[in-house]
């Protein structure tokens, strides 16, 4: 596919490369400027014949988004390092998770509670073994006069259980968002 073919490929894909760099977490700024750089590399360099446009692009769009990020991550740290060198103090960590952090964790818990309350008894008494008190499998198994297989099936169950159950709280909280990236961006 020449290059003007691979550039008119992605002004036309660019509203789904848009949605795909929001959903991979990207701000709307951010993604509109990984796009921007993304189409002034296709209109000034050569590509060459491409066999897949629409798998080359978002390929290119998830390599940019890495970049984007990785560069950013460099700026901050090089940033508070040049802050800890001039100012001569070291910066306290506050050891104690953000308040937004310890209410998503609190929530979690508690959905992790519920999901295990409304587990059969038997399947919640394995998990519980398992999982918090780190007793072996084949150990629950002879406890239970249970096989081993039995354990596995129960412990599958639970784990099931608990993914249903992770992803409509995820589906109910909205697109997860990511402090630590927003942090300390600005935008030109």
């Amino acid at each position: 596919m020449p290059d003007s073919g691979l550039l008119q490929t992605f002004l036309n894909a660019r509203p789904e490369l848009l949605r795909f760099l929001r959903l991979r977490g990207a701000m709307p700024e951010e993604a509109e400027d990984i796009l921007q750089t993304m189409g002034l590399k296709l209109t000034g360099q050569e590509t060459g014949p491409v066999d897949q446009p629409r798998a080359y692009l978002y390929r290119m769009a998830t390599n940019s988004f890495l970049l984007h990020r990785r560069g950013d991550a460099r700026r901050r740290l090089r940033d508070e390092g040049w802050v800890d060198a001039q100012s001569g103090f070291l910066r306290e960590v506050d050891p104690q998770p953000s308040a937004e952090s310890a209410l998503i964790a609190s929530q979690q818990l508690h959905l992790l509670q519920g999901v295990i309350h409304a587990m059969p008894e038997r399947t919640a008494t394995i998990f519980r073994l398992f999982r918090l008190e780190n007793v072996p499998q084949k150990t629950i198994a002879t406890e239970l006069g249970i096989s081993v297989s039995a354990v596995e099936k129960h412990l599958a169950r639970a784990y099931l259980d608990i993914l249903n159950a992770r992803k409509k709280f995820d589906e109910e909280s909205g697109p997860v968002r990511h402090p630590a990236h927003e942090q300390g961006q600005h935008h030109d």
